[in-house]
């Protein structure tokens, strides 16, 4: 018996890992068969199901499903799904697995209880052929992989040593080496060995090595601080900013002359384009998608050179011909560009990017006032919903049956603009069909990270510009119009969440930013919103009725709880802001909130959506606010203005010593002045 304990001990020795071999000590040569083995186990390192190598786990490539997702009841994918390409899919896809796992080891838990009732057919013996066989979920072992009792942040109870007879340790010997390289250049290396004893058996499952793509499950758990860019390390970010700048767009064609305006847009435009996907921690890989698009579509290039010069002119005072020049250059080579792809009828993705783009980035940047000729923005859209369709981007998700899974970010955009575009028209959104299915089976848009709205707030928002259209279009009478407002309304109540209390979205230890909190305040403001839209549909309705008039003081209030400035999120909050401003009153205290925060925004103030929606309050304020002076004015100037729609009566006549005081929509005044405004 003793030599047999020393034999078994000898090969367990023998079968230990031996990182690296001490200094001084020589290599024994390697025979062709063991070069052959340790060829097919670096092989294997490499290889693996999809499952496992999301999870970073070490697969044993057993088919048709591997030991790991047997024991765990999760598909083993050895053939490339369709998630692995998609950086979101595959994030979703992630905590799938994760739900399932927790799911299948308190299944386990519960199993061991006493007196728990077990299948009368459990065969432990059993080994499931794959996760879809019916004796699957009772054939798998119990607690097949290591099972951590005491997570690392509870505190480990006193435990019995335990007896390990007369095995001997294992000896791991571990070498660990490290290199610092920038712009390719290696600066610093270090290498340390160490050896230790220990009487678990070396794990075989260790983490697969990193896989492109993948790189997103490292910004999950550490997130880079703020200024940090996609593709650099986090000690580097304290460098100056244009040398990693430069890094990144080395490869994007532009001429010497645009030169710099590409370096405006991505050092000044790029940052400031989504604040709210910003917060999420998702914003560094859309400016990583941006920057991709910049190198491979020149249609996109050329609308962003063209946003940077109207940037350049507005912010830093760049007025003259060439300004100019180059803004309408840019202008036109982009729509030519998107021309001859449409012509080509191919690369439609590439198309729908450029084009929400020409959208978006400059509704983002645009002066109030651009004299320069443009395509107005419902024209476009026009373009990019016909490219949707031909897509299939609508039912991309529905088909799947996956509700939890979320869309392409080309679609989430277009479902921002088309809800809140249209209610600037009064129109009904082009996707309605799409978003009340999503909003009956509880699917999710992606709008609440990209934009702060709540999807299904935005969904509602969507069935009351519905109403709004078909009360303008007079196919509902007011009774009805009376019963979808109630039935809307009670939806808006059910998006409420269970803790209503208003919180600061900064954490008051670090003073870090809590995106879940800002959401959180911004869903409350387009909620409110929201109800003060639905409830403007209302026949006879009047912005001094109490309840208007606590709905838009309750705006103001919540808007204590955005933070404002020019690193803060008003300029993500134009819709709600335009929606209480046009309904408020002139002693209402969201007047004075609405006029503090675009002080402390300073020339931005003037920019973008936030300024436009600014500028359309001010002449909506000036019309309401004074209607007889307004009314004399427009009878006086009959031939060359025309006349302003009035709510509630044809126009305001004497009634004794009072007038009866008109309401005009503020739709009107956007007619009146010309203005094809994206308030979003």
């Amino acid at each position: 018996m003793p030599s047999a304990a020393k034999k078994r001990s000898a090969a367990l020795k023998k079968a230990s890992i031996d990182s690296s071999v001490s200094s001084g000590s020589e290599e024994t040569s390697t025979t062709a068969s063991d070069k052959a083995t340790a060829a097919k186990l670096h092989k294997r390192s490499r290889s693996g199901c999809f499952t496992c190598r999301l999870r970073r786990k070490k697969c044993d490539e057993k088919h048709p499903s591997c030991s790991a997702c047997v024991n765990l009841c999760v598909s083993c994918e050895y053939k490339r799904p369709m998630w692995w390409a998609n950086a979101d899919l595959r994030k979703h896809h992630k905590e799938v697995i994760k739900q399932k796992i927790k799911q299948t080891k308190m299944n386990e838990r519960n199993a061991s209880i006493p007196g728990m009732v077990e299948p009368p057919n459990r065969r432990p013996s059993m080994t499931a052929l794959s996760p879809t066989s019916p004796e699957y979920e009772f054939g798998r072992p119990v607690f097949a992989e290591p099972v951590e009792m005491f997570p690392a942040h509870m505190s480990n109870p006193a435990l019995p040593q335990p007896v390990y007879g007369p095995y001997g340790p294992y000896e791991i010997d571990v070498k660990t080496e490290r290199q610092t390289y920038i712009n390719d250049v290696p600066l610093r290396h270090d290498s340390t060995s160490s050896t230790f004893s220990t009487f678990a058996p070396p794990q075989l499952n260790a983490p697969l090595p990193t896989f492109p793509g993948e790189e997103f499950f490292h910004e999950d758990y550490f997130p880079q601080p703020a200024g940090a860019l996609p593709g650099i390390d986090p000690a580097l970010a304290d460098q100056s900013l244009a040398q990693t700048y430069a890094m990144l767009q080395a490869n994007i064609p532009v001429s010497d002359h645009d030169r710099p305006l590409l370096d405006h847009f991505i050092h000044n435009v790029l940052r400031m384009i989504f604040p709210v996907l910003e917060a999420h921690q998702r914003g560094h890989i859309r400016a990583q998608a941006i920057l991709q698009a910049l190198e491979t579509n020149k249609c996109y290039l050329h609308c962003c050179l063209s946003v940077a010069a109207i940037h350049l002119k507005t912010t830093e005072g760049f007025v003259g011909e060439q300004i100019d020049h180059d803004i309408m250059r840019h202008r036109f080579d982009a729509v030519s560009q998107l021309c001859l792809a449409l012509g080509e009828d191919t690369q439609h993705e590439e198309i729908l990017d450029a084009t929400l783009a020409m959208i978006f980035f400059h509704c983002s940047v645009g002066p109030a006032d651009d004299y320069l000729p443009d395509i107005p923005w419902f024209d476009h859209f026009q373009a990019a919903s016909n490219l949707v369709n031909r897509l299939g981007l609508p039912n991309a998700v529905t088909t799947c049956g996956n509700q939890l899974m979320l869309p392409p970010f080309s679609m989430t955009l277009t479902s921002w603009i088309d809800i809140l575009g249209s209610t600037i028209h009064g129109k009904t959104p082009e996707f309605a069909h799409t978003y009340r299915s999503k909003h009956l089976t509880g699917s999710s848009s992606g709008l609440r990270e990209l934009m702060g709205c709540d999807d299904r707030v935005m969904y509602l928002i969507s069935e009351i510009t519905c109403l709004d259209a078909l009360k303008g279009e007079g196919r509902v009478d007011e009774m009805s119009v009376c019963s979808h407002v109630s039935a809307l309304g009670r939806q808006l109540e059910f998006t409420e969440p269970a803790d209503q209390t208003l919180e600061s979205p900064f954490c008051h230890a670090t003073g870090i930013l809590r995106p879940e909190i800002l959401t959180k305040n911004m869903t409350n403001v387009f909620r409110i919103a929201a109800r003060i839209y639905l409830c403007s549909l209302v026949p006879g309705f009047d912005r001094n009725q109490p309840s208007n008039l606590n709905l838009v003081t309750a705006v103001a209030t919540a808007m204590h709880y955005i933070p404002a400035g020019q690193d803060g999120f008003d300029r993500s909050l134009v819709w709600p802001l335009l929606i209480a401003g046009v309904f408020s009153a002139p002693s209402s205290p969201f007047r004075t909130v609405l006029a503090d925060r675009a002080a402390a925004l300073g020339d931005h103030a003037e920019l973008g959506s936030f300024g436009r929606m600014y500028r359309v309050l001010q002449e909506v304020w000036r019309v309401s606010d004074d209607p007889v002076d307004t009314f004399c004015t427009v009878k006086e100037n009959s031939e060359s203005v025309s006349p302003v729609k009035v709510e509630g009566s044809a126009s305001p006549q004497p009634n004794g010593d009072e007038w009866v005081q008109p309401q005009i929509h503020w739709r009107d005044v956007l007619k009146q002045n010309g203005w094809n405004y994206l308030l979003i």
